[in-house]
């Protein structure tokens, strides 16, 4: 075993594979070509075989003789006429304890545990059946005694627990070998057809004790000569030679046989109806006594030699499957070892190869693209060393391992450097989209300056407002490449300016309304993010929903931050969709641009992750969604427990933005019903007739009016104070400082101060038209509502 040849690390893996099955492969063949011809099944279907014979075959025939007497004189008895006192009735009851005592012995051998155990459940059903019409023979007894039945009716009556027995017979199983099984068959059929003989002689005997066949005696008497002899005939043929010639021969060249054979033919040649027995009963007595002694002899010593036939054969059986069973059992053993010392030695080296593999799969190349995905830089020789497993089968496998590794290192560098490269054409792109976006803010904010004309001012503020929503799109692309937005704010936001200025970037802005909100203010840190992040889930809510619809926006303050709830009343999500998007919301995967239809869900993720901000999404009571948005406590600042009240001046801003949607055109939505409290602060609602504003105080400046008669705009007069200025800190914008465009008066507006100037500016506007139309005592049409 020391020799190069028997190394077994040498050995490739094909060869060991062969060394580990051959053994016991070779092993179940050969005990299964010793199982299929000579099993431990057939030795014990050959000794319950003779258990059945020894334990119920000489009982059962000894019952099946007393009934067949018993049957005979209770018809003789019946054909007598049942005298009181006489021979026949005497004999009758002589022969019933015969039988009786016949039963019993069977039924003790019949309820045996070994004979139980030994047959079938279909030959214990069977057994059962004869036990239970033993049991129902005294019925028919008592009917023979009263008189209650007559011949036909008595032959009946001990035809049905003779012919269980016969039923019992052929359910019993068979053995493998032919020869046992085809004479065990062949007794039976001799045993069946002695019980046809046996029947013709109580057809005779009741025939002869009347004097005459009466109604179809005749017919069942010729019946059952035709049927004994074609019995015989059959079992004879199956009959092996020498049984033959030992058994048969000497029964049908005596001098009984043919005597009855005699007698059936003339009885089958004259035998009539109401005619009497054209045979003498008392030679037909003697020649049946002779001859059913001789073929019970045949069936009992046939039986017996079967039987003894049976326990050498059995015997063999079991000696070659001993011989076997050793022989197997060595060869088992002889590939257990060696099974054993080579599946070691695989297991063993295959172990550490699977160790190795997994720990790469799961620890070195996840920690390798994070560290790529940061920007440092990798050896591939040293990230991903070879695994070294010898020169055979598992070496190669081992190599394969360490060139897989290999080139997923270098797929991850590669993927790592694309990464980089493409975010960096993001950013890129976004920043000259900002740049551009910025002017033409400014421009714009130039040319509502200088413009009177309500409907050019009106085109102005709906471009303006796309600006608005481009600019949150082109910061899409720098938040997908890792950046910061390039807005920023120094100082506190009140949170509901914050949430004011998402909803100006949303498209259907009109279409969201707001409950009280609690007063509190956002970090100037936060506050472009959590802008960008409310615009998004708003945006989906107004898209995801009917347009005639509302989105209802609430906030509380709760014990881990400000939560702001946005709820909408469209299709909804299933549960399942939503148990996703949370997931996703709670741990933003890797942006997949291949995915790009759920590009806002990530986007709220990375904003959220950044600030701590936790989303989350509900099934709303109306059908809808409902997202809460919930902002840590270390971003809030100046929070009150009191609910932010509407204001005047926001009413009024209110009805002046409506007016404005009115003269553009748009269509317009129904108005909310009356729920009841809380009260709802919507800043877009229909346009109502108010009550006159209060004049405001006298220390307050007149607003300045224009030429013709309406309230000259002013720069940022109705925003807050947080957010009338660009925030000094502000990022570089394609390399140009944010500080250069407030100072030379091109600098952007944030959504807020736009929604909030145009709609202050319209207010204005709509009175002064209002007051025009009085004095000139004209009319002012009413719109369709």
């Amino acid at each position: 075993m020391k020799s190069s040849s028997w190394r077994i690390r040498t050995w490739s893996i094909r060869a060991k594979i062969i060394t580990l099955l051959v053994p016991p492969l070779a092993s179940l063949v050969v005990m299964w070509v010793f199982a299929t011809s000579l099993t431990a099944g057939a030795a014990f279907e050959l000794f319950n075989s003779q258990t059945y014979y020894e334990l119920t075959g000489k009982p059962s025939e000894s019952v099946i003789v007393e009934l067949q007497r018993e049957r005979k004189l209770s018809v003789v008895a019946i054909a007598a006429g049942r005298t009181e006192g006489s021979p026949a009735l005497a004999a009758l009851t002589e022969q019933r304890g015969k039988t009786n005592e016949a039963i019993a012995a069977f039924r003790t051998r019949a309820e045996d545990d070994n004979l139980q155990d030994a047959l079938p459940a279909n030959a214990r059903g069977r057994l059962q059946e004869v036990l239970k019409a033993l049991d129902q023979l005294e019925p028919g007894r008592t009917a023979v005694t009263l008189g209650q039945v007559d011949r036909a009716g008595a032959m009946d009556a001990y035809a049905a627990p003779i012919d269980a027995f016969y039923r019992w017979y052929n359910s019993l199983p068979g053995v493998s070998d032919a020869e046992l099984t085809r004479n065990a068959r062949t007794v039976i059929a001799t045993s069946r057809a002695r019980e046809l003989f046996a029947r013709e002689d109580a057809l005779v005997n009741g025939a002869a004790a009347a004097g005459k066949f009466v109604k179809a005696e005749s017919a069942d008497l010729i019946a059952s000569i035709g049927a004994k002899r074609t019995a015989y005939a059959d079992a004879v043929v199956e009959l092996p030679d020498d049984a033959r010639a030992q058994f048969w021969t000497p029964v049908t060249s005596s001098d009984s046989y043919k005597q009855v054979r005699q007698l059936e033919d003339k009885i089958l040649a004259e035998a009539r109806v109401n005619a009497p027995l054209p045979i003498d009963v008392a030679v037909w007595r003697d020649a049946y006594d002779k001859l059913v002694e001789q073929l019970r002899t045949l069936d009992l010593e046939f039986g017996s030699q079967i039987s003894a036939n049976a326990e050498p054969v059995g015997v063999g059986i079991i000696l070659r499957l001993v011989a076997a069973a050793v022989l197997g059992l060595l060869a088992v053993a002889v590939s257990v070892a060696l099974s054993i010392r080579i599946g070691r030695s695989l297991i063993r080296r295959l172990t550490g190869l699977r160790h190795d593999a997994q720990h790469l799969a799961d620890v070195r190349l996840p920690e390798l693209v994070g560290r790529l995905r940061h920007g440092e830089e990798v050896d591939v020789v040293l990230a991903a060393p070879p695994l070294e497993y010898g020169a055979d089968e598992i070496g190669k496998l081992g190599n394969a391992f360490s060139a897989v590794q290999r080139t997923a290192v270098q797929s991850a560098a590669h993927e790592a450097q694309l990464r980089r490269g493409l975010n960096e054409v993001f950013l890129n792109i976004a920043r000259r989209s900002q740049t551009l976006l910025h002017r033409q803010l400014a421009l714009l904010d130039r040319m509502e300056r200088r413009t009177t004309d309500p409907d050019e001012l009106e085109d102005l503020f709906r471009v303006d407002h796309l600006a608005t929503r481009m600019r949150r799109h082109a910061e899409d692309l720098v938040i997908l490449a890792g950046a910061a937005p390039g807005r920023g704010w120094r100082n506190p936001v009140p949170m509901i300016d914050v949430i004011r200025g998402a909803v100006s970037e949303v498209e259907d802005y009109a279409r969201v309304g707001f409950l009280a909100l609690p007063e509190a203010s956002l970090v100037g840190r936060a506050v472009a993010d959590v802008i960008h992040l409310l615009a998004e889930v708003i945006e989906n809510a107004t898209s995801y929903s009917p347009p005639h619809t509302r989105v209802q926006i609430s906030g509380q303050l709760v014990p881990n931050g400000y939560a702001i709830e946005i709820e909408d009343r469209g299709l909804g999500m299933a549960p399942e969709a939503i148990e996703q998007a949370n997931q996703r919301l709670l741990h933003p995967p890797d942006f997949d641009p291949a995915n790009s239809a759920r590009l806002g869900l990530f986007v709220v993720a990375l904003l959220a992750a950044r600030h701590g901000v936790r989303v989350t999404l509900r099934a709303s009571p109306y059908g809808g969604v409902t997202a809460v948005v919930l902002v840590p406590p270390h971003l809030i600042t100046g929070a009150t427990a009191e609910l932010t009240a509407p204001t005047a001046a926001e009413q009024q801003l209110a009805v002046a933005e409506e007016v404005l949607e009115l003269d553009a055109g748009d269509v317009v939505r129904p108005t909310l019903e009356d729920v009841g409290p809380p009260p709802l602060i919507d800043v877009f609602a229909e346009p109502v007739e108010a009550p006159a504003v209060p004049p405001v105080p006298a220390t307050a400046q007149a607003p300045e009016l224009t030429d013709d008669g309406l309230p000259r705009r002013r720069r940022q007069a109705s925003i807050a104070p947080q957010l009338r200025e660009r925030p000094e800190d502000e990022r570089t914008v394609d390399g140009i400082p944010a500080a250069q465009f407030a100072t030379s008066g091109v600098g952007g507006r944030s959504p807020e101060q736009t929604r909030d100037m145009m709609s202050s500016l319209q207010a204005g506007f709509t009175r002064g038209r209002r007051d025009a139309a009085q004095l000139g005592d004209q009319p002012t049409p009413e719109r369709d509502a």
